[in-house]
């Protein structure tokens, strides 16, 4: 099983016994696991900004508006119309 977030919903209850048969388990990360203190966050976020800037990491930006479309954007973000990023130029 793989989850995406919870855009679509809590997801339907999956009885434990089915996991138990093959010794599976499902676990959800938190941010808040990495990110405990102020001072971990400002760690972690000035790792992942500097591997944007090296390169390391590349941002996919899937979809753009102007400003002036903020209406829109979320229109088509309730309608399910965009998938990944959706970024407002100002």
């Amino acid at each position: 099983m793989v989850s995406f977030g919870q855009s679509s919903g809590t997801p339907d209850p999956l009885p434990l016994s089915a996991l138990a048969v093959k010794s599976l388990f499902l676990t959800r990360p938190s941010l808040m696991q990495y990110t405990a203190t102020r001072e971990e966050l400002l760690e972690t976020a000035g790792d992942v900004f500097s591997n944007v800037r090296d390169g390391v990491l590349r941002v996919r930006v899937n979809h753009t508006y102007p400003l002036s479309q903020a209406a829109q954007a979320h229109a088509d973000l309730e309608s399910r119309k965009t998938t990944g990023s959706v970024v407002l130029i100002p």
